[in-house]
């Protein structure tokens, strides 16, 4: 029989800490979900940090893998087999934001500015296809970016799609003094579980192609057909009253947006703004919609990114 062992430091939920300096700007990656922590340019947050000591606090800043946002009922069929994986939100009965964002990433590289975490997603009854992630954070003059590469390392075609869960901060503010503009022409409507039925023109309070007051408005919501600039990047930007933007851009691989106010949600309680990236909507596995096929040895490569304006 083995003593217990005495003075082990203590495992933190969100796992070993990684900092990333450069200039004023200081970004803190979590190894659990590959999360983004912290990032701040000078005394202002940029995305809501959270203690290293808490269980991420609805997803922030996680890595959301081989699918984001909702699987009704976590059952799929592809390629003529039927699939389930675990329901993770009860209420809804869905299975939410994939299988590695409270998993541990493994550090591959690491300099001041930049690091790669990596971890390999290995066959399980409801998703039997070996994927490796690889994400690379890396500061610079222009902010901060991120990288996914995710390598089918199967024999068979796999399914995926990829979401990113910032929750952007107002700084002092609260988020009714913040406007948010969102670069998206289509809102994707929804029903009572929150899973897609269709998409729709642009009105009311999901016109957010121009600047528009967050009072009073409530959101957990997706969008498609993302308009693009010269470089084929999509914009979004939460502008406070203290006269910064957060703005966070999104590359040809993400075709569609989630916002996400916080309204009762624990731990956030509209203290900031989800904005996600996403290469696919919800329930993309059963749909087929904007869903990924990764052949064998293929890999699917993506970056979005961060600054303070």
């Amino acid at each position: 029989m083995t003593s217990p062992t005495t003075n082990q430091s203590p495992v933190l939920p969100s796992g070993t800490q990684h900092t990333l300096r450069h200039g004023d700007q200081v970004a803190v990656i979590a190894a659990v979900g590959a999360s983004l922590r912290e990032y701040r340019v000078g005394d202002r947050d940029v995305v809501l940090p959270f203690d290293q000591h808490q269980i991420a606090p609805a997803f922030s800043g996680a890595v959301l893998a081989p699918w984001p946002n909702r699987l009704a009922n976590g059952a799929y069929g592809y390629r003529g087999a039927a699939y389930q994986v675990a329901i993770t939100e009860a209420d809804r009965q869905t299975a939410l934001h994939g299988l590695v964002a409270y998993v541990p990433f493994a550090l591959g590289s690491h300099d001041e500015a930049s690091l790669t975490l990596t971890t390999t997603i290995v066959p399980i009854p409801g998703y039997p296809w070996p994927l490796r992630l690889d994400v690379t954070y890396t500061l610079s003059d222009e902010g901060l970016e991120v990288r996914t590469v995710a390598t089918n390392l199967g024999t068979s075609d796999a399914p995926y799609g990829l979401g990113f869960h910032p929750w952007l901060s107002p700084g002092a503010a609260a988020v009714d003094e913040c406007t948010l503009q969102l670069g998206a022409q289509r809102h994707v409507v929804v029903d009572a579980r929150l899973l897609p039925t269709g998409d729709e023109a642009l009105v009311g309070k999901y016109d957010l192609r121009e600047p528009t007051l967050l009072a009073g408005i409530a959101l957990d919501d997706a969008w498609l057909a993302p308009t693009r600039d010269e470089a084929g990047l999509t914009w979004a930007r939460l502008a406070s009253p203290d006269g910064h933007t957060v703005a966070l851009w999104a590359d040809e691989t993400f075709p569609a947006w989630q916002v996400c106010t916080g309204n009762g949600i624990e731990g956030i309680e509209r203290r900031g703004v989800a904005v996600e990236p996403m290469t696919c909507i919800a329930d993309a596995f059963r749909t087929g919609d904007l869903l990924v096929e990764l052949a064998p040895g293929a890999s699917h490569d993506s970056r979005w990114g961060l600054r303070l304006e």
